[in-house]
């Protein structure tokens, strides 16, 4: 082991040095990958040395989302003590099914499950797990959703047409889940949104009430907090308002904005978030915890284990329920995802945390006032959101993103909401400083000004 040791020390520190010194990884066309990177497998081995420069070459060939270029998902930065715990659970390599084969480690999710209960307003009632991404989060919510509707449909299936809500700029899991689920792609009903993109209560009642009048089966509402695209958060209150009125399950999908839970000045963003019956965050956004750290809380605990649990004794043989995370859980074998979450949050406290999520907004900030004191530039997006949306000088927005990051310059995406397509720049990389976003601008309108590639039409100011 201690020889693997040294090749990761010293891999690592070239990735470091390289994303000093060249933030972009050179672009390596997919269909020329196999060609620039020899990822066969054989029937014999290799020698150290040459596995050493394979290994070197395979790194530092992979796109750097770490580096203050990487603007493209709603991912990025590393933070050191949270890269120091996933080294940690990758070495003890429990599993998280029961307290036998996790020990404290199960003690590390549970400190974290009941301190963001406590967070969000649930309490000692509250309880959640560790998923293996947002999607299964949110899977989980609509499935806990379902049972309390109506408990022998886990056992007989379902005649009913049951429906779920959300709004058109929701993540795409939401029909995704509802197809593998078997309630259909078609009993999905999209909400409006406003011009901001947030979904709109008025038009979630009058959709409840049509499926009501024709005999449909109601069942559960999606909020997110934090769009996909324009990184909305919609407002709880009043979808809580006509979920308690016609009893149905409301999931609020924090896992890109739900961060905003830490921060005083931000997390009005998702006022009334107690009145949720689930809400789900992921770590490995705001809070800058490596992926995947994935979370699904709920204030009603006893429908974890009433819509997870198996009887399994080869599993469960010692301790308590409440130990043996398995029954709350959609997994059996689990990696440990909540060790990094915990080395972060322990070692830097709940304070520093919050400093983490409010300088995304402050990056956010300094992006908008840029765009807007700038005629070459045209905002999309509003206050109060860390994806900031615009385009430059009228340039096709996915032509002028893929160009930039097959030539190496940054890595940033596209977006489109309603008819308007536009870059989606993502300031959701703590370590980044306010020098880090006019960098990007400042490279942006270089490689405009000396691009021969583009196509689009240059509107001048």
């Amino acid at each position: 082991m201690k020889g693997e040791l040294k090749i990761f020390n010293s891999i690592t520190e070239k990735l470091l040095k390289a994303e000093e010194e060249t933030p972009v990884v050179e672009y390596v066309e997919a269909r020329n990958l196999h060609d620039r990177v020899d990822l066969s497998l054989n029937q014999k081995g290799m020698e150290e040395e040459s596995f050493q420069e394979l290994l070197e070459d395979l790194v530092l060939t992979t796109p750097r989302t770490s580096s203050n270029l990487f603007f493209n998902q709603l991912f990025g930065g590393r933070k050191s003590k949270a890269v120091l715990g996933d080294l940690l659970a990758v070495m003890l390599n429990n599993s998280m099914y029961t307290y036998k084969v996790g020990g404290p480690q199960v003690g590390v999710e549970k400190s974290i499950i009941n301190k963001l209960c406590e967070m969000v307003g649930y309490g000692k009632a509250g309880n959640g797990t560790f998923p293996s991404g947002g999607s299964m989060s949110n899977m989980m919510a609509m499935i806990m959703a379902r049972d309390a509707h109506d408990a022998e449909i886990k056992l007989e299936g379902t005649p009913k047409k049951l429906i779920v809500y959300t709004s058109r700029e929701s993540h795409y899991s939401t029909p995704k889940n509802a197809a593998m689920m078997g309630i259909g792609r078609n009993n999905v009903r999209y909400v409006n949104t406003n011009f901001q993109g947030e979904l709109v209560s008025d038009h979630l009642e009058e959709l409840v009430l049509a499926d009501l009048e024709v005999g449909n089966t109601p069942f559960f509402v999606n909020l997110t907090a934090g769009t996909t695209v324009l990184g909305a958060y919609d407002p709880i209150l009043p979808a809580s308002r006509i979920c308690k009125k016609y009893n149905l399950w409301l999931h609020v999908d924090g896992a890109y904005g739900g961060g905003v839970i830490f921060s005083e000045k931000y997390k009005h963003l998702v006022a009334g978030l107690e009145e949720a019956d689930s809400f789900s965050v992921n770590a490995h956004k705001m809070l800058g915890t490596p992926l995947t750290c994935s979370i699904i809380l709920t204030k009603h605990s006893q429908q974890l284990y009433d819509s997870f649990s198996n009887d399994a004794e080869y599993l469960y043989q010692t301790d308590g329920d409440d130990y043996n995370l398995g029954k709350i859980s959609m997994q059996c074998g689990r990696r440990n995802d909540a060790l990094k979450f915990w080395t972060l949050w322990k070692s830097v406290g709940t304070e520093t945390l919050e400093k983490y999520v409010d300088q995304q907004f402050y990056l956010a900030d300094v992006a908008r006032d840029y765009i807007r004191n700038n005629p070459n530039y045209t905002l999309y997006s509003y206050d109060d959101s860390i994806s900031i949306c615009f385009n430059y000088k009228g340039i096709d927005a996915s032509e002028l993103c893929t160009l930039m990051y097959q030539e190496a310059e940054v890595m940033v995406g596209f977006g489109k909401f309603r008819e308007d397509e536009f870059i989606r720049f993502v300031t959701i990389n703590s370590e980044n400083k306010k020098e880090d976003i006019l960098n990007f601008f400042a490279k942006l309108e270089s490689f405009v000004a000396k691009s021969v590639k583009l196509s689009s039409v240059v509107v001048e100011s």
